[in-house]
């Protein structure tokens, strides 16, 4: 057993308990993120180890992932593969920080515009840049650029 600790250390020790009891779902999932993270951390001109902030990116991008398809796979009548998508979304949802509701986002975007005093959406990036931050990983890009769209008035 390593001394490590962080997120990437409990995805593994999570898909050696997956694998022991014979979860299939879990474990191919948490496989696969693993295969992301790794792919990220030799990404570039040098190896490196992903912060736990870096690796919840990564495992926030692989839901985006299991969402979009999960929906293209209903709008396609592939019932089956879309629960199987969603079942893999809902592991990896497990290690995502609980996400905003649309109440939460659209206020946090207006108190954003407020702040950067924008009246228009020419000033969008500007206030993108600031929330997106403060958002971290509890919505998706196109959730929040909704949000900052209706507090702008567009």
């Amino acid at each position: 057993m390593t001394d490590r600790t962080g997120l990437k250390a409990t995805l593994q020790q999570h898909l050696t308990d997956a694998m022991r009891a014979q979860d299939k779902v879990r474990a191919g999932t948490l496989r696969m993120v693993l295969t992301a993270v790794t792919n990220e951390e030799v990404a570039g001109k040098a190896h490196r180890e992903l912060s736990d902030d870096e690796v919840l990116k990564v495992v926030a991008k692989e839901a985006k992932k299991r969402r979009e398809a999960a929906e293209a796979y209903h709008g396609a009548g592939r019932a089956e593969l879309a629960a199987q998508e969603e079942a893999e979304l809902v592991v990896l949802e497990g290690y995502l920080p609980a996400q905003l509701s649309d109440e939460e986002l659209l206020a946090m975007a207006r108190d954003a515009v407020a702040e950067a005093g924008v009246e228009d959406l020419r000033g969008m990036g500007q206030v993108m840049k600031m929330l997106q931050p403060r958002v971290a990983g509890r919505a998706e890009g196109g959730r929040i650029a909704a949000a900052v769209r209706q507090a702008l008035g567009a």
